[in-house]
């Protein structure tokens, strides 16, 4: 389990030191930098937040910048330190969404704007129960790996919503710093929040595919991609890196990991739906 606590509003003030490590959005706007401190790290979210972690990643204290709500302190913890922290606990997290299955889940990882919400709530709001919408935990059982279930809400642009949802879906507080939505799970998007067994894993492409492309890949390009897509609060330590990295080797050795790819439109999603539905459910490996 992870504690979190929140502290009263206060100025951003500079940092001694460099971070040793930033994420930045495609087009190069800074989004995280990671510094190191005494008591573990701290996460700066530029004019929003900071966030002491323990060195453990046990607990978390965030102190927003003035004006900042508690809504979008919750949401970054939520959804951007929590899983971090989790890594730093030995756990396999991914950006990954998930949904439920009749006889386990099927997640979508993929790159930013690569579709996995998408995909989730267009799952979701067809009947389907979702786990996550991204911040996949993983772990590993008798018979493979399981599922286990995030927080109950899917994170969606405008034109999702527009085609995904109906008018009055239930929404947590906005944020200011994107125009993203936050869906609470309910009556128009089915949750589910039991673990479940992992049946297979589609590693999203691009969508410049003319048509549904389905096509297995196997555990070296599986292990390059599981890598790509872990969340990882330190990716200077050397035993937690290797303890990951063999962790991971194991997952891309199960025969569940394809390639899929299709074209980006939204009148199609029925029929990708029933591609992936045929496709997950298949007893035999697909080639």
């Amino acid at each position: 389990m992870s504690g979190f606590s929140l502290e009263s509003p206060r100025p951003q003030l500079p940092l001694n030191g460099l971070p040793f490590h930033q994420w930045r959005f495609p087009d190069g706007t800074l989004w995280t930098q990671f510094f190191r401190t005494n008591a573990g790290y701290l996460l700066r979210f530029p004019d929003l937040a900071d966030f002491q972690v323990s060195s453990d990643g046990l607990s978390a204290t965030c102190s927003p910048a003035p004006d900042v709500t508690d809504a979008t302190s919750h949401h970054l913890y939520l959804n951007q330190v929590l899983p971090l922290m989790l890594s730093k606990q030995g756990k396999l997290v991914f950006h990954a969404s998930a949904v439920e299955f009749a006889d386990g889940a099927v997640a979508f990882a993929g790159e930013s704007g690569r579709g996995k919400s998408t995909l989730a709530a267009s799952f979701a709001a067809s009947g389907f129960r979702f786990l996550t919408d991204d911040g996949l935990v993983l772990e590993a059982c008798a018979n493979g790996y399981q599922a286990l279930p995030g927080y109950p809400s899917i994170r969606l642009w405008d034109d999702s919503e527009s085609a995904l949802l109906p008018h009055g879906a239930e929404t947590a507080p906005a944020l200011a710093f994107t125009s993203k939505a936050r869906f609470l799970a309910g009556k128009h998007l089915a949750f589910c929040p039991q673990p479940q067994p992992l049946r297979r894993v589609y590693f999203l492409g691009n969508g410049s595919a003319s048509e549904i492309s389905f096509r297995r890949i196997h555990a070296a390009e599986a292990l390059v991609e599981w890598v790509k897509h872990s969340f990882l609060l330190d990716i200077e330590e050397k035993r937690l890196l290797a303890s990951h990295f063999d962790e991971v080797a194991k997952l891309a050795n199960q025969p569940i990991c394809y390639h899929l790819d299709y074209p980006r439109r939204f009148e199609n999603l029925a029929c990708v739906r029933r591609a992936i539905a045929e496709h997950a459910t298949e007893q035999s490996v697909v080639v």
